[in-house]
């Protein structure tokens, strides 16, 4: 799935867009997204100047971002004219910084989903070594 693909499905843009790409996808199971760290995003002149570090939250919300088209892709039709809202964050660490040139590797599982809230265990990668890892919580809701 491509970035257009993408943005058929998320709500999000630029800059708030934090995927783009989708290179693996099993419904209702697993997906695998990418995003690309330029020097470019606008978060790094402030975070922190003289030394670029993606903050921890904005990785989270990119595995938000890869959980929800994992839940879209997933889910019913009629589900697809809602939004995906994040409920929760349970168990994160942050093992490594990410930064400028970094590619990140966002691989998401789903674990369930009951009375309409999906859970999922998140990891982070850039070159095969864990960056972040985190179990999340979404729902959806009418626009």
């Amino acid at each position: 799935m491509d970035v257009n693909e993408i943005m058929n499905i998320l709500p999000h843009r630029y800059p708030f867009l934090l995927v783009d790409r989708i290179l693996e996808f099993e419904p209702g199971k697993k997906i695998v997204g990418l995003k690309n760290v330029t020097m470019n995003e606008p978060f790094f002149p402030g975070h922190f100047p003289g030394h670029p570090v993606m903050p921890g939250v904005l990785i989270i919300e990119a595995m938000a971002q890869v959980a929800a088209l994992l839940a879209y892709r997933s889910s019913d039709d009629d589900i697809r004219s809602k939004v995906t809202y994040f409920v929760g964050i349970d168990n994160t660490k942050f093992r490594k910084p990410v930064v400028p040139g970094d590619q990140l590797r966002l691989e998401l599982e789903a674990t369930g989903c009951r009375r309409g809230i999906w859970t999922f265990v998140g990891k982070a990668y850039v070159d095969g070594k864990l960056v972040t890892e985190s179990e999340l919580k979404a729902t959806f809701a009418d626009k």
